[in-house]
């Protein structure tokens, strides 16, 4: 994998997770990588298996120059839409860096500007940089975790397994119990209808 865009010090990259799921917030990573970090196995979150990216989290934690975790929670979501949610979710995210970055990559096409740092934003970014293949490692695995603490509260979802995702237990368990404070209210959460009522 490539690690910088541009040759910048300070370049971060960022990604989000959970911007398809019915339940749970939509979470963004920010991270700075030293030119001297060097992992084999990182690679986009969704392509690594539970036990990698949980390995690669602490890895990432010690060896990055720094970064920044933030989840945006469902009645924003509901409230602004899921795409502002989700660049809220990176600009936060950004906001907790403890360095400024001279530079951002943003992982898919679509980013508003922050605080006039200019960036480039990078389909499928995170097969391709570093940073930002960190950041959806941290993003996938700081949601991961909020599912399954949250999994407590209402375990007849299931969300420590399918992580708010609209698997089809998921959206049988919304027929069975209806929905949740956890829930998006602006997602479409039942199933289509497959009969008229006549």
């Amino acid at each position: 994998m490539l690690k910088y865009y541009q040759e910048k010090e300070f370049e971060a990259g960022t990604d989000e997770a959970g911007r398809g799921c019915l339940a749970g917030p939509v979470t963004a990573a920010a991270v700075i990588l030293p030119i001297s970090f060097a992992e084999e196995s990182l690679n986009d979150s969704k392509k690594l298996s539970v036990s990698t990216r949980n390995r690669l989290r602490p890895l990432i934690e010690v060896s990055a120059t720094c970064y920044g975790i933030a989840h945006i929670q469902t009645d924003v979501i509901d409230d602004i839409n899921i795409l502002n949610a989700s660049i809220l979710a990176m600009h936060k995210a950004i906001g907790k860096l403890s360095k400024v970055p001279k530079f951002l990559i943003v992982d898919g096409n679509r980013f508003k500007p922050i605080n006039e740092i200019p960036y480039k934003c990078i389909v499928k970014g995170d097969s391709k940089f570093q940073s930002i293949a960190a950041a959806s490692i941290l993003a996938k695995t700081y949601r991961d975790a909020f599912m399954e603490k949250i999994h407590e509260e209402f375990p007849m979802y299931n969300w420590k397994q399918n992580k708010g995702y609209g698997t089809k237990e998921h959206r049988q368990a919304i027929i069975d119990y209806g929905i949740t404070k956890y829930h998006r209210k602006s997602f479409k959460l039942f199933p289509l209808q497959l009969t008229l009522n006549i």
